[in-house]
């Protein structure tokens, strides 16, 4: 029988902790999938191997301190997200489908990125538009 609950959410904050401090991350900067220092963390210290035949698991080096909501939003290609910030709270958007450019960075299918609290930016959404999950500490609503 497979058990998903071998660890605590304190060792895996714990864990968090360690990695961002090991790796150099700044948890009051953006983090996204596609830095060279995230990726090399995700696919060796990240991994999860406590995950059913079949399957693999990654640990997001970022966690929300407190209660969060979430969202599903779609974006028509070039539409362009002007510069803000969510001064609540931290969020974290996943990418479903299509892709965003961040700066000179573009996120596609699978990727995410990390918005600490209050952090201002802006983006595009690519040629094939994007569908995205966020989950932030705010209601963003």
């Amino acid at each position: 029988m497979f058990n998903p609950n071998q660890s605590t959410l304190a060792s895996c904050i714990e864990n968090i902790l360690s990695m961002q401090k090991e790796a150099g991350i700044n948890s009051r900067e953006i983090v996204h999938s596609r830095q060279p220092k995230i990726r090399k963390l995700m696919y060796k210290a990240l991994a999860v191997d406590n995950v059913p035949k079949g399957f693999t698991k990654t640990l997001l080096p970022v966690y929300f301190e407190s209660a969060s909501t979430m969202y599903i939003s779609s974006g028509a290609p070039y539409t362009k997200v002007p510069k803000h910030s969510h001064d609540e709270g931290a969020g974290i958007r996943f990418m479903i489908s299509g892709s965003i450019h961040f700066g000179d960075v573009e996120l596609t299918q699978g990727d995410w990125m990390y918005i600490p609290a209050g952090a201002g930016y802006e983006f595009e959404v690519g040629p094939q538009g994007a569908t995205m999950c966020y989950c932030y500490q705010c209601s963003c609503a």
